[in-house]
């Protein structure tokens, strides 16, 4: 694993994205699996074999179990999901426990309750997942990561190299930015990354 926490996470569940960007500088790879647990695991599974010999760190996304099961570096847990300290309890002290969060109030409790990181959003419009909360913009994306000094923040949603930016955050997760060039989306989003 890296040793500064990595400023790109890579959502997916494509093993075709994971080979793409693992092993690259400043990457962590998120497993989103929308359909039921025995096939997050495989994924899980498969994706840590890709990961682990070149020091990628791998996150499940919602499913705390999948991710404690496959062994993988932690979870990232929305609003619907576990709560923070529930999964942080689950996983041990050692895991990645990542918390969405849209407001300073929501980034200050979740860092309480013991989240390693947090992901802010939806930053803009976005298509890739259905039932988001209006965007938030860059404001108030800063707004959460100020909020919580020394605890990262990413931003998601609708996140475009041209928009990284307007952000002023530790780094950015996207899922469709990735979809058709994984290396080079990867490579553009480094470029613009202060």
């Amino acid at each position: 694993m890296h040793v500064a926490f990595p400023r790109i996470h890579v959502i997916t569940d494509t093993l075709d994205v994971v080979r793409g960007v693992a092993g690259l500088d400043d990457i962590a790879v998120q497993i989103r699996v929308k359909s039921h647990d025995a096939a997050a695991y495989a994924l899980v599974v498969a994706a840590l074999e890709i990961c682990r010999p070149v020091g990628t760190m791998v996150l499940v996304n919602d499913r705390v179990g999948v991710a404690l099961a496959a062994g993988a570096d932690g979870v990232h847990v929305g609003a619907d999901d576990l709560p923070v300290e529930a999964a942080r309890r689950v996983l041990g002290p050692g895991a990645i426990v990542g918390a969405t969060c849209r407001t300073p109030a929501a980034a200050r409790a979740a860092v309480a309750a013991g989240a390693s990181y947090l992901g802010a959003g939806p930053a803009f419009h976005t298509t890739t997942k259905d039932g988001l909360p209006p965007p938030l913009g860059p404001a108030a994306i800063a707004a959460v990561a100020e909020a919580v000094p020394g605890t990262p923040v990413l931003a998601i949603g609708g996140i475009t190299a041209d928009r990284v930016p307007l952000l002023a955050v530790h780094g950015v997760a996207a899922v469709s930015a990735f979809a058709a060039d994984p290396k080079g989306a990867a490579a553009e989003f480094l470029a613009v990354l202060p």
